[in-house]
Order: structure tokens, then sequence, then C-alpha cells
């Protein structure tokens, strides 16, 4: 390829096309102890893939020194460009991890810290302003992804994050939301790297902040699917944190449209979820709007079955889920007890303590007495709520 005087970049693109192909057909490892092994030799296939790169990269560099690039150089930094196709291929599917440098690290590392400066291609510029798009012999959908790694790589896995200008959060969250989005729509892999980029986006976003404009984005409404339609459980607790640090980032506003927005899902879990985000100001509103029943009737009748059933009804089902929960909390209490009164002492003094779990967070250990204060005092506000729907639905 050096010794081409003419269509030196074509053909080099033309190469690096047919290098990823093949690399494409490789198996990805996943575990760093697959990497080493390295069985199939993806890795040392890209190692290999980034010291060809680098040859060219190096001769544009001298040529860059001398004098201003000519179309044949740009033509092959456009060709050089197509490196991000490895952003995709294998780097989406692989387990990277700043803290054990693999081998697919450091691959990404050489892309990111070596080939994309060396041909004046910011990284910022390809990520805000996405001056991919200048190539159009990229395709569109592989230019989302290797830039949904590329935001990945640098939010998350920090390569080069030092020389990232500082950029206010709520505009870096909102312009990673595409590349999130396009994460969360794949498979698994995906997915783990979509959710980690979404937490680390939010990081920096003061709480109560995210206005309500910034809901307009479709997507911010594919997040929340995560919790309802994925299969896998770890990715749906991982999920349910992510899914509780937006929430909180919403300023008002915001939350009320969101939380209207989730209610249209009709599923029990999420409507739970909001009532746990508003239970502080549930007792309050029942005792409005009773207040509000008995003084002002005739203006709220015209208003209350709407009332009833966007609001009532989806407050019964989460007041009845939470006290079948705590219900069975407190059989299983009993149940312990009865047992536990029957052993030894030995066994009593280690097996007296037995904690509760609520939404996988565990509780401080407490006496059977106090545990059982606790889930008392949760069934008996659960009762009061009840009996204020109850007394609503009587006026």
């Amino acid at each position: 390829l050096f010794q081409l005087e003419e269509n030196r970049a074509a053909c080099l693109g033309l190469t690096l096309s047919a290098l990823q192909q093949q690399l494409s057909r490789l198996p990805v490892p996943f575990t760093l102890q697959q990497e080493e092994a390295d069985e199939h030799g993806l890795c040392h296939c890209c190692i290999a893939l980034a010291m060809f790169a680098k040859a060219f990269i190096d001769d544009l560099k001298r040529k860059e020194e001398n004098c201003h690039p000519t179309a044949e150089e740009e033509a092959m930094k456009a060709e050089i460009l197509k490196c991000m196709r490895s952003l995709k291929e294998p780097l989406l599917e692989a387990e990277l991890n700043q803290n054990k440098k693999s081998t697919l690290w450091l691959f990404a590392a050489e892309i990111m810290q070596v080939s994309l400066p060396a041909i004046k291609e910011p990284i910022p510029g390809l990520l805000l302003f996405s001056s991919l798009k200048k190539f159009p012999m990229i395709d569109t959908s592989l230019s989302k992804e290797s830039l949904a790694c590329l935001a990945y790589l640098l939010f998350v896995q920090l390569i080069t994050i030092d020389m990232f200008p500082a950029v206010f959060p709520v505009f870096i969250l909102q312009c990673n939301m595409d590349h999130i989005n396009q994460l969360l729509s794949k498979k698994e892999s995906h997915l783990l790297k979509g959710l980690a980029l979404f937490s680390k986006s939010l990081e920096k976003v003061e709480d109560d902040s995210l206005p309500v404009g910034l809901l307009d984005l479709k997507s911010f409404y594919n997040a929340p699917q995560v919790l309802t339609d994925c299969p896998f459980q770890h990715l749906r607790e991982s999920g349910l944190k992510i899914f509780q640090l937006f929430i909180n980032k919403l300023d008002v506003e915001a939350k009320h449209k969101f939380f209207c927005m989730l209610k249209t899902s009709h599923h029990a879990g999420v409507e739970g979820y909001i009532v746990k985000n508003i239970r502080n100001q549930m007792m309050e509103s029942l005792n409005l709007l009773r207040y509000l029943l008995m003084q002002f009737q005739a203006n709220m009748w015209e208003d209350f079955c709407r009332i009833k059933d966007d609001y009532l009804r989806m407050l019964r089902v989460s007041i009845s889920m939470s006290r079948a929960y705590y219900s069975a909390e407190m059989k299983a209490l009993k149940e312990d007890q009865r047992l536990k009164a029957k052993a030894k002492e030995k066994a009593k003094s280690t097996r007296l303590l037995r904690p509760i779990t609520v939404k996988h967070d565990k509780l401080p250990h407490m006496s059977p007495e106090i545990q059982h204060q606790v889930l008392q005092s949760a069934l008996v506000t659960f009762d009061l709520m009840e009996s204020l729907i109850v007394r609503i639905d009587e006026i």
C-alpha cells in the first residue's frame, strides 16, 4: 500500500473494511480469563489492526509537518476514521474495566488516544456535534452505535476524559440521551453499557434541576421500558436504581409530567413505584380531596369520576400490594419467633435477629419486638389511607 502512488486511500479503505469484516466474525470474549486465553485470536487481531493503522497515521503526521494536507491525505483521514467501526465490533460486545486494563481496553484507548487525535477528529466534536456525518460513506446505523460506544468509553471508562472540556452537565445528559437510547434498544451487553452511561450522565446533575422541557425528547420515554420489558433481573434492578436517580434530578413540574406519563403504562409495579415517590403527599392529598368534596360538592362532582379512575384506583392497587408484602413479612416473623421459642438458647441467640428487606435494601438488625412494631406501623398507615379512600367513596 505504501508503494502505491495513486488511489492509496481507496485501497486502504478496502483493506480496512476487509480486515474488520473478518474481525466481526470472531467470537468476543466475555471475561478477563477468556481474553487472556484468546482462544479465537480476536485480541491478537485487534493489536495487529491497531499497528497496521498506526503506520499510516504516522505517515500522515510526517507529511502534515512539512506542508498542508492534500486531497489524497484528506481521503486517507476519512478511511482511517473507519476505525470507528471497531468501536461497534468488538468493543460494544466486550466486558471493559478501566481498573483491569485488558487487551480490548487498550485497543479502545489506542483508537481514542492515538487514531482520532492524529486525524484531527476531536472527540467533543464527534459526540456533541456529530461531525462524523461529513463522511457519507459510513452508514448511519453504524455511526450511531460507534458514537454510543465512544460516549461510553469517554464518560464511563474515562478514556481521554482529561482532554474533554468542562461542559454544563445538563447539556451532556441531553447529548448522551441519544447514545443511551441507542444502547438500551439492543442486547444485554449493550444494555449494561447504556445503563452505566445513563448513570454517569446523571451523577453531576444537581437534584431537582432538570426542567420539564427535556422530557420532550423521546429518548427519555424509552428508558423506563427496561423495568417492564427486560427479561434479566439484574438489569431490571440496575435500571430501577438509575430510574430513581433520574426522578431525583427532575424539578417539580418535570416530576409531575413524568409520573403522568408513567401512569399510562398500566403496570402495577410502575404504579406502585410512583406511589413510593409521592407517599409523603398522599395523606395530605386524600384529606384535601375529602375536604373539597364535603365543602364544594356542586363543583367537584364533574371531576370526581376522573379522580376516582386516575388516582384512587391506582392508589388502591398500590396499597394492596404493599399491605400484602408487609403482611407476609409479619407472618414470617411470627413463624420465626414460634420456631425459636422451641429451640435451644444458643440457636435462639444467633437466629433471633431476622433481617427485613424492603426493595432490596437491608434494614439494620432489630429485636423481634422492634421488627413487629415497624411492620405494624406500616400496616396501620395503609389502613389509614384505605379508610380515607372509603370515606371519600361514601361522600
